[in-house]
């Protein structure tokens, strides 16, 4: 009878720990709250080595050939985040591991005050292009990529930044005959004093709380604004 009691146990923890681990993965899941309890949220934020499989979605696109970083400086980050229509969506991220911490524990707290974030998906579900990743308002870090317009490598390059909901939030430089505006598609939210989703200014939550970890804010940038942009 013991050991049959003890097999039971044994069974129901397992079961148990299966469901508290959100497993499969899969970035861009709308999952319900439900879920979110039963599994405990701390379970859904994670930072881990980029494994294989992530490596391999990453090669030839953000990690390209000429790349000099080696792989064990960027990390993987799972985590939650909630649209501004209120669904809970799975997301990930590849930043270099000296913020790892830092991108967890921002990523953690704007979750918990349902700060909204639209999309937060690998760059290279849109094969690198830095353009088609930010008109899908995709949130994203790692990218081995020049800064937009220019040729001088952006700081995405060694994971050491973050675009947040960067439709609505435009790269913005004015020239003597034009303005460049990254994404192209977001002109009219390069006005600030409109009122639109997901916008950052320097007061609200999100942007406070980059600041708070030592990041710069490019909304702060004299020559350019990149409202999207923090980094470190």
């Amino acid at each position: 009878m013991r050991v049959l009691s003890f097999i039971v146990a044994l069974l129901a923890f397992v079961v148990a720990d299966a469901q508290s681990t959100p497993n499969p993965w899969r970035a861009g899941s709308v999952i319900s709250r439900a879920e979110v309890e039963r599994a405990g949220v701390d379970n859904y934020f994670s930072i881990c080595e980029i494994d294989d499989a992530t490596f391999a979605r990453m090669q030839g696109k953000s990690y390209k050939a000429e790349y000099t970083i080696p792989r064990g400086e960027l990390r993987y980050i799972k985590a939650l985040h909630i649209t501004d229509k209120g669904e809970i969506t799975l997301g990930e991220m590849v930043v270099n591991r000296a913020i790892a911490s830092d991108i967890v524990a921002i990523l953690s707290a704007l979750f918990e005050a349902e700060y909204p974030i639209e999309r937060m998906v690998l760059v290279d579900e849109y094969n690198a292009d830095d353009e088609a990743s930010m008109r899908a308002n995709n949130s994203s870090a790692f990218n081995y990529r020049p800064t937009p317009g220019g040729t001088r490598l952006s700081a995405h390059s060694r994971g050491m930044a973050v675009d947040i909901n960067p439709l609505y939030n435009p790269y913005v430089k004015v020239y003597p005959d034009r303005v460049y505006v990254a994404p192209a598609t977001a002109t009219e939210y390069v006005n600030r004093y409109g009122a639109f989703p997901y916008k950052i200014d320097r007061d609200d939550l999100c942007c406070r709380l980059f600041l708070q970890h030592g990041f710069e804010w490019g909304g702060d940038y004299r020559t350019i604004k990149d409202y999207q942009h923090f980094e470190k």
